[in-house]
């Protein structure tokens, strides 16, 4: 069944109101047509993330030509599941480097593999409650051994979720007896290796030798001199924390001076929907738009950033708000004088945006100066091309376990955090991450600060010192034993009995 991924706009009622969204087109008899099951899927999920959306579009595409491919293997579905499964994480690629079936797929890492499979169990599922449709991946009774495990794995969750003390013990003890039929792989547990953060001496370099200007004749004034755009970008990701895509969704008036310290700017990043909307605009009734998506549908006929399909597309991963009345998230700079360095950067941009003449036919802040796409959303894909070229500029090696990719700026920010010795929560509320633990993959100590801090404790003990050790194992399990009799009392208790 061939097949192909495209991008479908959909409208559901006379409104005409559509939604963009990926897609699977099938050919079949001769006739080119959605896989509409899966539509009505994506539709059905259509507030889940363009990461869940793209991910559950690979599963589908791969099932589909797994199926193409051995069209006379399987007579059973669950068998067919069953080896497909296999396939995903093993490859189809044999011993001798052939592959018969014509898919040549290699090896999946655990991770990639099981969220495939858990993208196709969920739409397996809905397709059995909807239609009637075989499950490729039913239920069984779990194993002592899985129960086991599902037990751990139900506790440490509700002990992570922020509403966990509302879990039913009975409830998750029923959980717990279930299973896949085909299980997936456990996955290494352990830390990410070491934090890849940009290399702190060479961030001057990079902002005012990466992205300065070429000066064939040495006439370029100081605004035309620099790309002040991608510094302030930069800036706000290694001074400020933020997340690669959360930049392409300030609007030009959310950054301001400081009232107490005009020198230091303010920047606050919106919801891309429901953050407060300017109040530059009236309607016709003369009342203000309460929220940005109505202010760019109706000032700009555009809607947010992160709804968008194609390169004008900014993800947003709900930081956080530092207010949630009007839903925004303020930049927290540390130290605090990227706040002042910034403020003069964002001075340099504007002169730039008046100097190209930029109309007024959207509200965001950072534009493309480009001939063809003047005065457009400045897109992300620029950007990370403009991030590479000033990198490998100033002599270094683009690569994320260098750090030097845009992702490394946010992780630097979170070493300084880390080595400021902050409160948890403190860097919690800097990140905007709504879980504390979340913090952990940007504070935790290199390879580097663990073996030099072992080393000294080593030498320590060669001086004579003796280090406190208590290991109580006994203690460690009756409180574990005691924690799952509490959960279980408490789910009797809650149902009366």
């Amino acid at each position: 069944m061939r097949h192909v991924k495209v991008i479908s706009k959909t409208v559901r009622d006379n409104t005409g109101i559509s939604k963009d969204m990926p897609t699977i087109l099938i050919e079949q008899n001769g006739e080119v047509t959605p896989l509409w099951q899966l539509h009505e899927y994506l539709l059905k999920n259509q507030y889940m993330s363009d990461s869940w959306r793209n991910k559950l579009i690979q599963a589908v595409g791969l099932l589909l030509d797994y199926m193409d491919a051995n069209q006379n293997s399987f007579s059973d579905p669950k068998e067919f599941f069953d080896s497909f499964a296999d396939v995903i994480y093993s490859g189809t690629i044999n011993e001798e480097g052939y592959d018969p079936s014509g898919l040549y797929w290699l090896p999946k890492s655990t991770k990639t593999a099981n969220a495939l499979l858990s993208k196709l169990n969920g739409f397996s599922d809905w397709l059995h409650k909807e239609y009637g449709a075989l499950q490729l991946n039913p239920w069984r009774n779990a194993t002592k051994y899985e129960e086991r495990l599902n037990w751990a794995a139900l506790i440490n969750k509700s002990h992570r979720s922020f509403l966990g003390h509302l879990d039913s013990a009975l409830k998750m003890s029923a959980t717990a007896k279930r299973a896949r039929n085909i299980m997936q792989k456990r996955t290494p547990s352990g830390d990410y290796g070491d934090v890849p953060a940009f290399p702190e001496d060479k961030i001057y370099d990079l902002l005012f030798e990466g992205f300065k200007k070429p000066d064939k004749k040495n006439k370029l004034s100081l605004h035309d001199k620099y790309n002040w755009r991608n510094i302030a970008i930069t800036i706000l990701m290694h001074g400020g924390g933020l997340r690669e895509c959360e930049p392409f969704h300030i609007w030009v008036n959310d950054v301001i001076p400081d009232p107490f310290d005009p020198k230091l700017a303010v920047v606050r990043v919106y919801h891309p929907s429901q953050g407060s909307a300017p109040k530059d605009f009236k309607m016709l009734d003369g009342k203000h738009l309460t929220n940005r998506e109505a202010y760019l549908r109706i000032k700009y006929s555009l809607v947010p950033r992160n709804k968008l399909v194609g390169l004008r597309h900014a993800g947003w991963k709900n930081p956080k708000m530092s207010d949630t009345k009007k839903n925004f998230m303020q930049v927290h700079w540390f130290p605090r004088q990227w706040g002042y360095l910034f403020m003069q950067v964002w001075k340099m941009y504007l002169a730039q945006r008046i100097h190209e003449k930029i109309l007024d036919t959207h509200p965001f802040l950072f534009v493309s100066f480009d001939d063809k796409n003047k005065g457009e959303m400045y897109t992300i894909s620029s950007f990370r091309q403009s991030h590479t070229r000033a990198v490998q500029k100033i002599g270094l090696t683009v690569g994320k376990m260098q750090g030097t990719t845009e992702h490394g700026h946010r992780h630097a920010y979170g070493q300084r955090l880390s080595d400021a010795k902050l409160d948890p929560k403190v860097n919690q509320e800097a990140f905007h991450h709504n879980s504390i633990e979340s913090q952990e993959v940007y504070t935790k100590p290199t390879i580097e600060r663990i073996t030099r801090a072992l080393a000294e404790a080593n030498e320590a003990l060669d001086n004579g010192e003796k280090l406190p050790m208590n290991v109580d194992l006994d203690a460690w399990f009756n409180q574990e034993r005691k924690i799952q009799k509490q959960w279980i009392q408490g789910g009797k208790n809650k149902n009366g009995r």
